[in-house]
């Protein structure tokens, strides 16, 4: 009985302290690589939906736990960690840094989702995947690497803009440009004083690139995002140590390819066959190479310097970069100066997370006169660059061609441009709710620009004196909204919700002014404005880690249209099943992922170019253009054009995706299928006889289809300590229509695609059951050796005459097919990376021989002589008729290969200290073209060949060095 007495009494004695006894533990959360704390790491006990995470010091505390628990920590970006409780009161976890898990993480509107998670067509680029080489602005980092994208940059000059479509445009006269979303902040494309708006953000500072392809994806960005959305990420720090970067390059530019025009003892042969007396006398002595005289190779530098670091709750990173890039025609430059800086902190325990961003930038060009490049190829090259006095050489008749050394020296075009952009958004947890975040993003885009110039005192014809314009714009953002993410454990799975707000005004100002031989002319200032205004939300429903949905909505409102319609809505829905998660895939080895995705929405357009094309407004006159009453000059005022029931354009888009990984992802890649049908298409065309205030006018016309298929894939088949190799690339298969016209009128088309040589003449036409912007010719007539017959084409209709009638729709300026394709070696410390693209179906009308390939460009007056293209020595053509500029003999095929770039470097691991390491570099740009093209060149945005700026060889030697 005592015994049993003391049992119980030692029993009551150990009892509460078993029960007061927490079974907690601590401890600290740390960066594996630079042994620093990792706040807001989450921590999970396995099995229940107890979920803590660290405070700013990477601490934490779990109390109750029971012995035998597993504890699951893991941090975006890191590998997560597994621990199993033994009754332990304090443990140090460091996790690893996941390369892999931080390339699958995509950026999407408002968020982010792992791409595994991901429902729509969405492809993201790194600093792995750009392309290599002295490039300057983000398009150029991606061209050719996204299936389905196709970028063609407007000419060889540095920093030069570029024309980017994502599957096709679906416009036909509003803008077909993505939206560029950089850092949160919808950001302007113009871009006066400057060259390339891509260009003023630093490439060095890019994290990453996503675009946005289908609707689903899209759509939650609704208004302007109809043809796709680029979203541009700058790097942020890391918690840790200060780290330095240097990345710099000097690169020598070339002509790769000139224009074949007639040399001096051609053109001589020419004259004096064809000739006139008279012309034949003009002839000179020299033996001039124009292109030579206006080309050389040019030097470009471009250093970049940055500072990164983090300590405690604070992460930092500030660059700056320098690029000094001249152009192959002689005196162009691109100077340009920028500043970066991002800072994140997180407060009050890991509830509010503030993040701030600048990007600046300050650029100073020297524009050669481009006239120079078709005046190198027109102009007489038995000519001197200068007469015996010193003076340049020039034709007395102002009708006749222009030195085009002259051009170059005799005239200044500058023009600086000013950007600074930025925003601060603030995120905060609730207390109460961790699951909710409430987000604020308020943003700013700034620009200035300032063109200016003038021509020399002596130069030959008609001075300019001074001119300059300057521009202002303003882009102002708030987006307000909420994101609510809860697991849930019945569905082992999760639901995210997000909804908001968001607002953004854009202003811009503007002037001119020109003083040419001592007469001042002002052009009117002008003030434009817009409004968008929209609500949006999106919800993703993950049921079993198997089954994605993601659904859309979107309320856009644009002040570009009157109250009755304003207001568009999109919406969109999209589903992805995780096949490989089935049981009946899971266990086969060889399956590391398999997705399918379908996606369905609409999204709108706005963008017609002008700013109020539904409301009424009214020019008032100049000072040179005053009504004078009595002794008084009264200003008049006149109304301006306007079409009150212009409305939304509206996208619609399909979309079927497999995404795929085999062999623990050795082998990788995607399919999807799209059609898009749009419809309301905004377009400017002619008004009818006697209605409205203009020969032409905004309205809603008609219907497109586009359609495509992309493929894209990589393969790794040797991958090991030593050496690595990787093959991949991407094809785009893609058809466009225009399916519909003012109600379907039989036999209605537009004309457009305006052409040099004649007066008003075009060469496209846009009309119902062919792709946008064909082209619209005569059939050309040949002689029984296959010889083109001057003058002389096919009566098509059988009339007995050759009328508008007999033109009929040949080729199209867009491809059937583009494509890229990369090989990435490494071998210890040496790699080598390099890159095709090309594309097959498309065809160019090649102006420059149209309009300099015939007789009347050498000989057309008795006073001064020009130059043509060898072309003429085939044709010898001389009729004058409209009906030869619209020749279907100009149509060729513009299909091409290219070798884009081969870089090779090396990397020291250890360069000059143990702490420092460095790559060294060289590379080659633009080093093969393989087509059958007869001009320079066959991408030419918008299909029409007209002189352009040649695209040079380039070479680089790059220096990359971490201390």
């Amino acid at each position: 009985m005592k015994t049993l007495q003391k049992k119980l009494l030692l029993f009551l004695l150990i009892f509460p302290i078993g029960i007061f006894a927490q079974n907690t533990l601590k401890g600290v959360v740390l960066d594996g690589t630079s042994q620093q704390p990792l706040p807001s790491a989450t921590i999970v006990i396995e099995g229940t939906n107890i979920v803590t995470s660290t405070d700013f010091d990477g601490n934490f505390s779990l109390p109750n736990l029971k012995k035998g628990q597993k504890l699951i920590f893991s941090y975006l970006g890191f590998k997560d960690q597994t621990l199993v409780y033994e009754n332990q009161s304090t443990v140090t976890i460091t996790l690893q840094e996941d390369t892999q898990e931080l390339k699958d993480v995509v950026v999407i509107g408002y968020g982010s989702v792992k791409k595994k998670d991901a429902t729509g067509s969405v492809t993201t680029m790194t600093s792995k995947n750009f392309v290599k080489g002295p490039v300057v602005a983000a398009d150029q980092m991606i061209q050719g690497k996204v299936a389905g994208v196709q970028i063609t940059n407007g000419g060889g000059a540095p920093g030069e803009g570029a024309t980017i479509r994502i599957r096709q445009g679906s416009s036909l006269k509003a803008t077909n440009d993505p939206l560029f979303v950089i850092d949160g902040v919808p950001v302007l494309q113009d871009n006066t004083g400057g060259r390339n708006p891509l260009a003023t953000i630093n490439q060095n500072d890019i994290e990453s690139v996503t675009v946005l392809k289908d609707a689903s994806a899209t759509a939650i960005y609704g208004s302007r995002a109809s043809n796709g959305v680029i979203i541009i990420t700058t790097k942020k720090g890391k918690t840790g140590d200060l780290k330095v970067n240097y990345n710099g390059n000097v690169s020598l530019s070339e002509i790769s390819t000139k224009v074949d025009v007639l040399s001096a003892n051609q053109l001589r042969d020419y004259v004096n066959t064809f000739g006139s007396a008279n012309q034949q006398a003009l002839l000179g002595t020299a033996n001039t190479d124009w292109q030579n005289e206006v080309y050389r190779k040019a030097l470009g530098t471009d250093h970049n310097v940055s500072l990164s670091g983090g300590i405690d709750n604070i992460t930092y990173r500030a660059s700056v970069g320098l690029t000094d890039m001249n152009g192959i025609l002689k005196r162009d430059n691109m100077n340009r100066a920028t500043t970066g800086v991002a800072l994140v902190g997180n407060f009050f325990d890991n509830h509010l997370k503030v993040e701030l961003n600048n990007k600046t930038s300050v650029m100073r060009n020297n524009y050669s006169n481009r006239g120079a490049i078709g005046s190198a190829i027109s102009f007489d090259p038995t000519q001197n660059v200068k007469n015996p006095d010193g003076t340049y050489f020039e034709w007395n008749n102002q009708l006749a061609g222009r030195n085009p050394v002259a051009l170059l020296e005799q005239f200044n075009n500058y023009g600086n441009n000013f950007r600074s952009l930025g925003n601060v958004q603030t995120e905060y947890k609730l207390h109460f709710l961790p699951e909710l975040k409430l987000i604020a993003n308020f943003g700013y885009d700034y620009t200035t620009g300032r063109s200016y110039g003038n021509s020399s005192p002596d130069y030959a014809y008609d001075v300019t004196d001074n001119y300059e314009n300057k521009n202002y714009s303003r882009n102002r953002l708030m987006d307000l909204f909420f994101n609510y993410k809860r697991d849930i454990n019945a569905i082992n799975g999760s639901v995210e919700l997000t909804a908001g707000y968001n607002y953004q005004n854009l202003e811009y100002y503007g002037s001119g002014l020109s003083v040419n031989n001592a007469i001042i002319s002002n052009s009117a200032p002008y003030y434009n404005e817009l409004n968008l205004q929209s609500f949006f939300g999106r919800a993703i429903v993950n049921l079993y880690d198997k089954y994605i949905l993601t659904a859309t909505y979107r309320r856009d409102g644009s002040s570009r249209f009157t109250e009755n319609f304003r207001w568009g809505n999109f919406p969109s829905a999209a589903f992805a099943w995780k096949i490989d998660e089935e049981s009946f895939i899971k266990n086969v080895s060889s399956i590391s992922n398999l997705k399918l995705r379908l996606g369905w929405g609409i999204t709108g357009q706005q963008d017609t170019g002008s700013y109020y094309p539904s409301q009424a407004t009214y020019l008032s006159s100049d000072a040179q253009a005053q009504y004078q009453f009595g002794n008084q000059f009264y200003t008049t005022v006149r109304p301006e054009r306007y079409n009150p029931n212009l409305k939304w354009e509206e996208t619609e888009t399909r979309n079927i995706g497999l995404d795929f990984g085999f062999l623990n992802d050795r082998i990788t890649g995607s399919v999807d299928v799209y059609e898009k049908r749009t419809k309301d298409l905004l377009a400017f065309i002619p008004n009818p006889p006697f209605f409205g205030f203009s020969n032409y006018d905004n309205y809603n016309i008609g219907k497109t289809k586009n359609q495509g298929i992309e493929i894209a894939a990589e393969v790794i088949p040797v991958k090991n300590d030593n050496f690595t190799l990787s093959v991949g690339g991407n094809i785009t298969f893609q058809n466009s229509e225009l399916t519909d016209l003012i109600d379907g009128a039989p036999g209605f088309g537009i004309e457009t695609g305006g052409i040099a040589g004649g007066i008003g003449n075009n060469i496209q036409i846009q009309t119902v059951g062919y792709t946008p912007n064909s082209f619209f010719v005569y059939e050309q007539a040949y002689d029984n050796q296959g010889n083109p017959i001057d003058g002389v084409f096919i009566d098509r209709n059988g009339d007995g005459s050759i009328t508008t009638a007999d033109r009929y729709i040949y080729k199209k300026p867009s491809a059937d097919i583009f494509y890229g394709f990369y090989t990435n070696l490494t071998y210890k410390n040496w790699d080598m990376s390099m890159s095709w693209r090309g594309s097959w179906g498309n065809y160019v009308y090649n102006n420059v021989d149209s309009n300099l390939g015939w007789s009347n460009q050498v000989l057309i007056r008795e006073t001064d002589l020009g130059n043509a293209v060898t072309e003429i020595l085939n044709t010898n053509f001389s009729s004058t008729s409209a009906e030869r500029f619209q020749s279907d003999y100009y149509i060729q095929d513009a299909s091409f290969v290219r070798l884009d770039n081969l870089t090779i470097g090396y990397n020291f691991e250890k360069f000059m200290s143990e702490k420092v390491s460095a790559k060294l570099s060289l590379g080659g740009q633009n080093l093969l073209l393989i087509t059958d093209y007869k001009g320079i060149d066959p991408e030419v945005s918008g299909g029409i060949d007209n002189n352009i700026y040649p695209r040079p060889r380039i070479y680089t030697l790059g220096l990359n060095v971490n201390f």
